[in-house]
Order: structure tokens, then sequence, then C-alpha cells
């Protein structure tokens, strides 16, 4: 094996000194640079000026050949002024780890964690968990995912952050050829002061008439600052298919709610799902978003709850959609799953906006499709804010047109001060369907502040439109009707 030995200063050295060679040539052709490309020519006769012409060509030739080889003694002190540089921090980063060794290995040593850098990642298919961040400055590794086989296994958890520094993710979980799919692992949790929380792994699927499993709900951030990891998705499923993760909590001072993860798809069952979204930050923070409904043959899967705000401030999280219920060929009826509630908001917060319903779909004439109700708004915070909105149902559709809407969801109360929110519109049914959705009705204002509008009728049937909100008992007007 060939070494090879570099002092960066001598060639920083080499450098400066072959820079100083090229500026004392430059000057020199400069010099000459008149002098030989326009030699005057000794006398008026024709030899004379012939001979005075040769010798220019000659000189303005030197002058090409002296700016390509000028050209190329600048490409080499370029090239060794870089390497002089790269030397120096490549020696620079190694003084750098071996003290950084020299500090970790006593603690590593004694509990097995480093004071400074990332844990290291769990290998796939193992389904072990990350490890951990050092115990300062660090994130935590990432979970391993879990094998497939006849039974899946289990990814493995995310890796925890030190005092600053994020979760690891969890692991995906293994699919199953003869069962149901395994649980993703979870995320790790954020820095004690300082960091988010990890994703959550995803569920494996059931590839073989098995169910989907449920995904790895997201790492809570930080202790003190930190935003929730977002949940693993569901794993897909014949049979039926796995819920998502529930999204992280935010840290204590502050940090939103991870983000539920969205629910499996299912080829022959209900479709599952959504997570919860993660409650933001004790004291401040909003409420993570519900996670989308997964897509099923006779149900959708219903949408994740939206987080709820903080206690002194944030607003409450959105509720996930509701999944479509699909069933293309069977004589079956299919309903698309409910919207998520929206969170609650803090004491001074708005509450979250209920989710959509899902769409219930069948294409033969003869089957029964209805849409899935939208989700509830959140109330507002107890001091200041405006209610959630409803959300609106989801639409029903068969092969003749027809079908029923989902209900439009009741819009959340307002706060001591602020309005109510608005009822959601119900769904519509198909071109010739019976019955439209009813629609939501409007949330109440309390002291100060308008009632919610009530929710439409969805179009193209017989639904009813919601009641309207009432106005603040101190202050306000009630909300408006909802149209047919």
């Amino acid at each position: 094996m060939s070494f090879l030995n570099v002092a960066p200063e001598l060639l920083s050295a080499a450098a400066s000194d072959v820079a100083g060679i090229g500026s004392v040539l430059t000057e020199a052709n400069a010099a000459a640079a008149i002098p030989t490309t326009s030699v005057l020519a000794a006398g008026a006769d024709e030899i004379s000026v012939a001979i005075s012409a040769m010798f220019g060509l000659h000189g303005q030739a030197y002058q090409v050949l002296s700016a390509q080889a000028a050209s190329f003694h600048a490409q080499f002190m370029q090239l060794l002024s870089g390497n002089a540089g790269a030397y120096a921090s490549a020696e620079a980063a190694n003084a750098q780890a071996a003290a950084l060794d020299f500090v970790n290995s006593p603690i590593q040593a004694l509990t097995g964690r480093p004071l400074i850098g990332n844990g290291a990642n769990a290998p796939a298919g193992s389904g072990l968990n990350g490890s951990p961040g050092g115990w300062l400055f660090g994130d935590g590794g990432a979970g391993g995912s879990g094998a497939s086989g006849p039974t899946g296994q289990q990814g493995g958890n995310g890796g925890a952050a030190g005092l600053f520094g994020n979760g690891g993710a969890g692991g995906s979980g293994g699919s199953a050829s003869a069962g149901s799919g395994a649980v993703g692992g979870a995320g790790g949790a954020g820095g004690l002061l300082f960091g988010n929380g990890g994703a959550g792994g995803a569920g494996g699927s059931g590839t073989n008439g098995g169910g989907g499993g449920n995904g790895g709900i997201g790492g809570n951030g930080g202790t003190l600052f930190g935003t929730g990891g977002v949940g693993g998705t569901g794993g897909s499923g014949a049979a039926s298919a796995g819920a998502g993760g529930n999204g992280g909590a935010g840290g204590f001072f502050g940090g939103g709610g991870g983000t539920g993860g969205s629910g499996g798809t299912s080829t022959n069952g209900p479709g599952g799902a959504g997570g919860n979204g993660g409650t933001g930050g004790t004291l401040f923070g909003d409420g993570g978003t519900g996670g989308v409904g997964g897509t099923g043959q006779l149900q959708g899967g219903v949408g994740g709850a939206g987080g709820n705000g903080g206690l002194i401030s944030g607003d409450g999280g959105a509720g996930g959609a509701g999944g479509a219920g699909q069933m293309p060929f069977a004589l079956l009826s299919t309903t698309g799953g409910n919207g998520g509630h929206g969170g609650t908001g803090g004491l001074f917060g708005n509450g979250g906006a209920g989710g959509v319903g899902g769409a219930g779909y069948t294409a033969l004439a003869n089957s029964s499709a209805t849409g899935g109700n939208g989700g509830t708004g959140g109330d507002a915070g107890a001091l200041f804010g405006t209610g959630g909105v409803g959300g609106t149902g989801g639409a029903g559709f068969n092969g003749n047109g027809e079908g029923n809407g989902g209900n439009g969801g009741n819009g959340g109360k307002g706060g001591a001060i602020g309005d109510g929110g608005a009822g959601g519109a119900g769904g519509g049914a198909g071109p010739n369907g019976v019955t439209g959705g009813n629609g939501g009705n409007g949330g109440n204002a309390v002291l100060i502040g308008n009632g919610g509008n009530a929710g439409n009728v969805g179009k193209s049937g017989a639904g009813a439109p919601g009641n309207p909100g009432s106005a603040g008992i101190l202050l306000g007007q009630p909300g408006n009707l909802g149209s047919f």
C-alpha cells in the first residue's frame, strides 16, 4: 500500500511562489509586446518592409504562446492552492475527530452513548431500534425496517435525541405473505431542550388476503421546545387496511403537534382510519392535522381528529378527510368515511375545521352509495377565538346517477369573544339521487360574536338545511339560514 505525506503549509508557500513568478512574466511580456509586434522598417524599400513584417509576426506568435502559457500557469497555481486548502481542511477535520473521540470514548464506555454525535441507524430488515443521539448534541438513529415473511416483523423504533437534536424515524413494518402486515416503529423523541420528534414508520402490507399493519406513532417534540413527529401511513391489505399512526405532541413551551398518518388502502374491506393529529405544545402551539382516511371497497376510512391547541395559545388542528368507499362491481352498499373532528383551540385560539366526508361510489345501478358525514368543527378557546367550520358531507353516486350525500358537520362554538363556526354543506347525491345530505348547524357565539351560518343542503336531493348559530349574549348577530 502506498502512502503520501503532505505538508499543507509547504504547498501554500509553493503556490505563493508560483503566483509571484507568474506576475513577473506577465509584466515582462507586456513590456515586450509593443517593441516586438510593431517593428519599424529600416528603410522604405521592399526588403526592409518584408523583414520588419517577419519580425512582427514572430513577436505576435510569441504573445499568443505567452498567453497560453499564462493560462496554464494560472490553472496550475489554482490547482496547487486548492489542494493545499483541501489537505489543510482534512488535517483539521482529522484533528477535530481525534479530539471528539478523546471526549466521547470514556463516556461511551460508561453509558453506551456518546457525548456528541448522531445515533447509528439500525440495519434494514432487522427490526432493531435506532441508537440514541449524544447526551449533549445528536439526532437519534432511524429504526430498522421489519423483515418480510409469513408474518411481518415490527419496525424498530427511532432513537431518542440528546439535549439538542431530532428524534430518529421509526422503521417500516414488514409485509406478511400469510397474515397481517406488521406495525411500523414509533418515532424517537426530540431533545430534552430542543428538537423535533421523529416520524413514525409505515405499516406493513398484507399481500395474500391479510390486513395491513398500523402506522407507527410520531415521536414527541423536545421536552421544552419542538414539533411532534408525523404519524406513519397505515399498510394496505385485502381484508382490511391499517390505521395511520397518531402524530406526536409538541414541546412544553412551544411546538406544533405532528400530522396524523394516512390510513391504508384495502382492496376487499374497509379503508384504514387516519391517525389523530398530535396535541400542540403544552403552553403554546397549534394542534396537528388529522390524517386522511384510506380508500376501501365497502367503506372508506374515518379521517383522524385534529389535535388540540396549547393551553394558553394555539389553534386546533383540522380534521382529516374521510376516505372514499368504492365498490365497482358488487351488489353491496358502499359508504364514504366520515371526516375527522377539528381540534379545540387554547385559551386564545381558533377551533380546527372538520374534515370533509369521503365519497361513496359504485358502478352498479342497483347498489347503494352514500357519502360520509363531514366532521364537526372544533370549539374555539375559552377566552378568544372563532369556532371551526364544519366539514362538507361526502357525495354519493352509483351507476344510475343515484346516491345519498353525507351530512355536513356542525360548526364549532366560539370563544367568550369570537364567532361561531359555519356549518358544513351537505354532500350532493348523484344527478338522479334521492337524498342530498343535511347541512350542518352553525356554531353558537358565547358573549360577544356572531353565530355561525347554517350549512346548505346537498344538491340533487331532499335534505334539510342546518340551523344557524345563536348570537353572543352581549353583542352579535345570529347566523344566516341555510339554503336548499
